[in-house]
Order: C-alpha cells, then sequence, then structure tokens
C-alpha cells in the first residue's frame, strides 16, 4: 500500500464511512460544522474579490480568483467542516444500504441551513465593517455586478453551471479522502476548484454569500456608480431571482456530485468483490 495515498478502489469504501458517520453526527454538531463550512466558502468568496475585482484581463481575473478561493474547501477539509456539497457524496452511503435516505436528507437540511448562516454571518460582518468600500468602493460595485449576473441566469443555466461545479468539487472532496497528509491534501483541493472557479460554474453554497452580499449592498449609491450597472439590473437582485437561483444551481450541484461522482464510482468500485477494500477512518469529517 503506498504509504502517501489510497489507492483508488479504497475511496468508495472511504466515502461510504465517511457517509455513515455523517449520518450517526448530532443535530448540533452538525449545524455549527455547517455554519463554519460556511463561513469558510464566505471567507473564500471575499478573498478571491479582492485578489482579482480590479484586473481587467478577464482571463487572469479568473486565475487569480482561482489561485485563491480555494482557502474555503481547504478549511473545511482540514479543520473540519459539513458542506453540502461535498456532502452529496453521501449518496455512496445509501446505495451500499449503510444509511436511510431519511437520515442523509436530514444531514443535507441540517447542513445546507448551516451552510447559509455561516455565509450569512460573514456576509452581515463583512458589509458592517465598511470591507466593500475598498479601492473606492469599487469592490462594492464589483459584488453588485457578480450578485447581478448570478440573478439573471435562467433555470437551464444555473441547473447546468451547477452540475459542472459540483463534477469538480465532489472530485475534489474524493481525491482528499486519499492523501494521507495535510500538503497531499490541499494540493488535490486546490486545483480542481481553481478549475471550477477559472470556469465560472454555480456553487449554491458560494453564492449564498455572493448573492447576499449583493442585496444587502444594493442600496449603497457608491457601490452602484462604481458598478455601473442601471437601476433595472440593480432591481433584478431580489428574493426571487436569489432563491430561484439556489434552487437550480443546488439541484444541479446534487446531480454534479451525487450522480456524476459518488454513483458513477460507487457503480466501478463496489460491484467487484475483488476491489473491496476496508476503509480507514481518516476522512470521517471531511467536507
Amino acid at each position: 500500500m503506498d504509504k502517501h495515498m489510497l489507492k483508488w478502489s479504497e475511496l468508495c469504501p472511504e466515502a461510504i464511512t465517511t457517509a455513515t458517520g455523517k449520518a450517526n453526527s448530532t443535530f448540533i454538531k452538525t449545524l455549527i460544522l455547517g455554519i463554519l463550512a460556511g463561513a469558510f466558502i464566505a471567507m473564500g468568496g471575499f478573498a478571491a474579490a479582492v485578489a482579482s475585482h480590479s484586473i481587467s484581463n478577464v482571463s487572469l481575473s479568473k486565475f487569480m480568483a482561482g489561485a485563491v478561493f480555494p482557502v474555503g474547501l481547504i478549511l473545511v477539509i482540514i479543520c473540519g467542516g459539513e458542506l453540502f456539497t461535498g456532502n452529496s457524496l453521501m449518496i455512496t452511503g445509501i446505495l451500499e444500504n449503510k444509511i436511510s435516505l431519511k437520515a442523509m436528507a436530514k444531514n443535507w437540511i441540517i447542513v445546507y441551513l448551516g451552510n447559509f448562516l455561516g455565509a450569512l454571518l460573514i456576509v452581515v460582518l463583512l458589509i458592517l465593517s465598511g470591507s466593500f468600500d475598498m479601492n473606492g468602493g469599487k469592490l462594492g460595485g464589483y459584488a453588485l455586478k457578480v450578485a447581478y449576473t448570478k440573478s439573471s441566469l435562467t433555470a437551464m443555466k444555473a441547473l447546468s453551471s451547477g452540475i459542472l461545479c459540483n463534477f469538480m468539487v465532489s472530485l475534489a472532496v474524493w481525491g482528499a479522502y486519499a492523501a494521507k497528509d495535510i500538503i497531499g491534501k490541499i494540493f488535490i483541493i486546490w486545483f480542481p476548484i481553481m478549475a471550477f472557479i477559472v470556469g465560472g460554474f454555480e456553487h449554491c453554497v458560494a453564492n449564498m454569500y455572493y448573492l447576499f452580499v449583493g442585496l444587502l449592498s444594493k442600496g449603497n449609491i457608491v457601490y452602484i456608480g462604481a458598478s455601473g450597472l442601471k437601476s433595472s439590473a440593480i432591481s433584478a437582485i431580489n428574493i426571487s431571482n436569489i432563491f430561484h437561483n439556489l434552487f437550480w444551481v443546488t439541484a444541479g450541484n446534487i446531480i454534479g456530485g451525487s450522480v456524476l461522482v459518488g454513483f458513477l464510482y460507487w457503480v466501478v468500485y463496489t460491484q467487484s468483490k475483488s476491489n473491496t477494500y476496508v476503509a480507514s477512518s481518516s476522512s470521517r469529517n471531511l467536507g
């Protein structure tokens, strides 16, 4: 056995063990870890915006954002957290009859709520701190433009982009099961998350941050002026459009993680008894 990583065939049993641990976690533990994960992702989104918002070259701007944003999932995996998108891999526990559909649904609901509360907490703290006043309010203007773009997505675009996003995020989490040291986990997390940010795909927890920053900043005249958006665009950043985005992006995230990663790897690595390994417990708290 490689001392640095698990084998491919050992990752699905590891995911199943992790799913079982998550399903058996208490309400308060799950909620608190969900709040922390939402806060971590929000801080990653904010830091990425600070680093990239004033870069005019689109490719370079996206690359810079992609280089910074992974800090959120790195904190979830290394420090501990419950992230809704990563928990889509709990489907492996369902398929293996280790957990019930009810237990998975309960976990998803608690974690989603926790992620929302954590992201909203960071949004409020950042606004109260005046952080978006940076660069003459251009950071606030950038936040409004991002929120408008996301608020304007059609159902099909939001769904498809959500699938693509969590295909990459769940692969990052799946790959983190393999790594046995911190450096290895950081590297396997970093690059898939960078790819999803550079690609501009939609992540429901990140959007909790991006959309509510826009909603709570839309009354700031300085930010509106810096954004260059018309009044009709500012008006489009509203609760109705926010929940429209979150609904379709969440659905896409579930498909991308549960079907394209969890289900497909379960099919590949659990249908042959010769490929079944006993999973270690080292990754049970992975996001």
